[in-house]
């Protein structure tokens, strides 16, 4: 007798091996199309900058782009308004998924306060230490003549003797009323041009000269801005052989296009001889 079923039962088997290759490219592509849709597959949004921003003008800026705001931690920063928003986690301009929560720090609405240390009697180097040290700063550099040079005769606030141990918000001025000896009355103007704001501050107050203006480009809008720019140009000029008086001041020119920095006379002659 001959056999007759062998055919159709390979044929069935072929039918259920297709049928489970069928079933299995099925569910992984509805497991693929799910998983894109729960993650928002290619829906990136861009972090807008909220810096300066208030939480009201933050929480609706959010609000409008699909993301959440939440305060984190609050710093005090002078000259940057009470409870505007400083830093933020993730950064501006990152790429984030819809209704992720940004982390936001604000500027303390109530300042911290520091205690006025005594600094009179004290170097200006010794001075200066003191203040930083207290949450202070140093303000103008006032001379009178006397036999020490940069020796602190008085601590002033507003024009005004300031007594030890008064509570003022952190990162205030205090002026300083130093001696200057006759014989000893010259110093010379350090080159600030490329250096940030602070930096150059410092270098010029560690010559016994202070900032008579900062003219600051258009863009520079905020306190924040101001940390970050750079000095582009100086007046007087820098000069390690004319000396001016101590105490003198000096005009800074001012932006954060770093392109405005000029190159200086020696790295231009070596560029244009390569």
């Amino acid at each position: 007798m001959k056999k007759i079923f062998r055919k159709p039962f390979r044929v069935s088997f072929t039918k259920n091996i297709l049928l489970i290759l069928g079933i299995l490219v099925a569910g992984y592509l509805v497991v693929i199309l799910s998983l894109k849709a729960v993650t928002r597959h290619n829906q990136e949004l861009a972090v807008p900058d909220f810096s300066g921003m208030s939480l009201e003008e933050a929480g609706a800026l959010a609000e409008a782009e699909g993301l959440r705001i939440d305060v984190t931690d609050s710093v005090y920063i002078r000259g940057m308004e009470r409870g505007a928003i400083s830093r933020q986690n993730p950064l501006p301009g990152s790429k984030v998924k819809k209704n992720r929560r940004i982390l936001l720090v604000i500027n303390s609405v109530i300042p911290r306060q520091s205690i006025v240390p005594s600094v009179t009697g004290y170097s200006f180097r010794q001075a200066k230490a003191e203040l930083i040290a207290n949450g202070l700063r140093v303000g103008r550099l006032i001379y009178q003549e006397d036999m020490a040079t940069n020796n602190v005769l008085e601590q002033q606030y507003r024009g005004e003797d300031i007594a030890p141990g008064t509570k003022l918000n952190s990162g205030t001025a205090i002026d300083l009323i130093l001696g200057l000896n006759p014989e000893d009355s010259a110093t010379f103007v350090p080159n600030v041009v490329g250096y940030k704001y602070q930096m150059a501050t410092e270098l010029l107050q560690d010559n016994s000269l202070n900032i008579y203006s900062c003219d600051f480009d258009s863009t520079v809008s905020t306190y924040s801005d101001t940390l970050e720019a750079y000095v582009y140009g100086q007046y007087p000029p820098a000069s390690d052989s004319i000396t001016v008086r101590t105490g003198s001041a000096v005009s800074l020119f001012l932006s954060k296009d770093i392109t405005r920095i000029p190159v200086p006379d020696d790295e231009a002659d070596s560029t244009d001889s390569l």
